[in-house]
């Protein structure tokens, strides 16, 4: 009876362990020494984890032209951060291709050995916030949550933890934490010609948005700095050409040489972004054996 007995609760425990192993999980911190930059990735079992970014993209500051006004904002936020001072989460907005996302890797470059660190997340993993705030509260290093290309549709959950986090939950962020975020939205949500239909006026002019509007305008209110980007000049974004292909090592003669096919680049790709600045840089001198 005992032996039967002893089979059963043998049975039940590794029972209880892969129901456990299914289960999702509090968010472990990771080795803070094994890079400045983490990702949060979630597996198949729905279990989170902060792997190392192994190789972090080497872009500096100074390599980025054409977007000073945006680059001091940023640049003015993030050091009082790192320096222990009051700073806002940074919503990035605008043109695609225009530096946004890069701005943001530059500072982690410039500020890196200060402590400053990086956590990526998936709009779909926001939910996840609360943990990681949880789990980078008791750390000395300063921490910005890097949400890229954000936007949302209607009803989706992070959402709603993104907007607790920012402003209106109890449990409020730590002071080492700031979320950078860049969209191509300005309040992240769709908008639709039918929205405009909420809009009520005044006797005297005034015009005032509907409920629906002011609960799509109220995300990116939450956020307390605005970073607006814009598409580039031809002259500007030839600019941006002639800074790449010196940064690849192509000669002075050469890189005045290649306006033409620089503008006929862009003409093809109908955009003229720093990032196709920099596609057609690295074209160029893979071409003509730049350094790559």
């Amino acid at each position: 009876m005992a032996e039967k007995f002893d089979h059963l609760i043998a049975r039940a425990e590794q029972l209880l362990a892969r129901i456990e192993a299914v289960l999702p999980q509090p968010l472990s911190a990771p080795d803070w020494s094994a890079s400045v930059a983490w990702r949060l990735r979630k597996r198949s079992t729905g279990h989170g984890s902060l792997e190392p970014v192994r190789h972090v993209a080497a872009i500096r500051l100074a390599e980025l032209k054409e977007i000073d006004p945006q680059k001091e904002k940023i640049q003015r936020n993030t050091e009082q951060f790192v320096r222990g001072q009051t700073a806002n989460n940074v919503l990035l907005t605008g043109a695609r291709g225009t530096g946004k996302s890069s701005l943001i890797k530059a500072c982690l470059n410039e500020y890196a050995p200060r402590g400053l660190r990086l956590i990526e997340v998936d709009k779909a993993d926001l939910t996840d916030l609360p943990d990681i705030v949880e789990v980078v509260a008791p750390r000395p290093e300063k921490f910005i949550v890097f949400c890229d290309d954000l936007s949302f549709e209607e009803g989706e959950a992070g959402y709603k933890a993104l907007k607790s986090i920012l402003d209106g939950s109890v449990a409020a962020a730590t002071p080492n934490l700031l979320i950078y975020a860049t969209s191509n939205r300005r309040h992240l949500l769709p908008e639709y010609m039918k929205e405009n239909l909420s809009y009520t006026h005044t006797e005297d002019g005034e015009v005032h948005p509907g409920e629906v509007v002011e609960e799509k305008i109220s995300l990116s209110e939450r956020f307390g700095l605005w970073v607006s980007f814009y598409p580039f000049s031809q002259d500007e974004y030839l600019a941006i050409v002639a800074q790449w292909l010196s940064s690849l090592g192509i000669p002075a003669a050469q890189v005045e040489a290649a306006r033409a096919e620089a503008l006929v680049w862009a003409l093809e790709r109908g955009s003229r972004s720093g990032r196709v600045a920099y596609q057609f840089a690295r074209d160029w001198a893979g071409r003509r054996g730049g350094d790559l």
